[in-house]
């Protein structure tokens, strides 16, 4: 069984409803979990959005036993835009809808779509949010350290590399604040985490309120990448195949690969150009003090600053658009973890 419904979101000042499609897919039983997914909370990151659609087509309701619920536009202002946030005149105070969850009824624009959103998010048994990278980053799962659900649902999700955030102490269960003295999670982490509102994310809100849930990042945006696509279609169903709500197992890597992610940003000390250094590539294993590239004056010439890895790690991002400004991320190296 499969119906599709109009859902409203929020109204512009113009009277017009923003308005999207929840998808809900099951076989008409009451056995089994309900799992919730979405894309494209972040307009530009569509290959979210190819995947539910090929999951639609691919999906047989009668096998399925639970229910699942999909939101192939989770945001559709930012995604009439292909932008990551809308613009102030749409939404002053919180232009990225993924820092407002569970949402407000009452609140602005975001918060509002947010919590129409988690009328459906809010009720399930376990939440996959799909996003997308950069074109030069590797596919991979983030999850909440910590949560053993969510770790499980990230492996499941079958990427080979699993990112696990842990920050926000204050706000973590007893289980969770314990994680916080593996190495690398230190008081960095917790100001990023306060800065950019990361309690906010889907991920992060349901997780909190016993909802394991995963991010899978699938590299690019802007543009269909079948290799991201396909990584995505195989996920869902590997998510699905794990929770036994489809027959068979997940179709799992090899070898997968857990690590700490944010901490190993090497930023921008100062605006410029980068010039990413030749061997500064995705997957590259790197150690402290390894030289990653460099930002320099383009008009002066004057090299401004010499990038180098502050901590041994694996690259899993790389910034390819050369102009940057200080403080923006140049490349990021994930601290490999065991047991999180």
């Amino acid at each position: 069984m499969h119906t599709a419904e109009t859902v409203t979101l929020a109204r512009l000042p113009s009277g017009i409803d923003v308005e999207t499609t929840v998808h809900t897919y099951g076989s008409g039983d009451d056995d089994g979990p309900t799992v919730y997914v979405q894309a494209a909370q972040h307009g530009r990151e569509i290959n979210g959005t190819e995947t539910l659609r090929r999951v639609h087509e691919r999906l047989d309701s009668e096998e399925l036993s639970g229910t699942l619920v999909a939101v192939p536009v989770a945001d559709p202002l930012t995604f009439d835009r292909s932008s990551y946030t809308t613009p102030e005149s749409l939404d002053s105070v919180h232009s990225n809808m993924n820092r407002v969850w569970p949402g407000d009824a009452e609140g602005s624009l975001h918060e509002r779509m947010a919590a129409a959103l988690w009328e459906y998010a809010g009720e399930v048994d376990y939440i996959v949010d799909l996003h997308t990278g950069s074109p030069e980053m590797l596919t991979h799962t983030v999850y909440l350290q910590g949560d053993t659900e969510s770790r499980r649902l990230a492996e499941a999700f079958g990427t080979d590399l699993l990112l696990a955030e842990a920050a926000g102490d204050d706000r973590k269960s007893d289980d969770l604040r314990a994680n916080q003295n593996s190495p690398g999670s230190g008081d960095d982490a917790d100001v990023e985490w306060s800065e950019r509102n990361f309690g906010g994310k889907l991920r992060v809100a349901a997780t909190r309120r016993g909802i394991p849930s995963i991010t899978p990042e699938l590299a690019h945006n802007k543009q269909l990448v079948e290799p991201a696509i396909e990584t995505g279609v195989r996920g869902v169903f590997n998510v699905l195949r794990e929770l036994d709500m489809l027959p068979s197992d997940p179709e799992l890597p090899a070898e997968q690969t857990t690590a700490r992610n944010h901490l190993g940003r090497v930023t921008a000390a100062d605006s410029g150009l980068f010039h990413a250094a030749p061997d500064a590539e995705l997957g590259r294993e790197v150690a402290e003090g390894d030289h990653l590239g460099r930002v320099y004056d383009p008009t002066t010439y004057e090299v401004l600053q010499e990038a180098t890895a502050d901590r041994a790690g694996v690259v899993y991002s790389v910034c390819r658009e050369a102009t940057v400004t200080a403080g923006q991320t140049l490349v990021g190296v994930a601290m490999p973890l065991d047991g999180a």
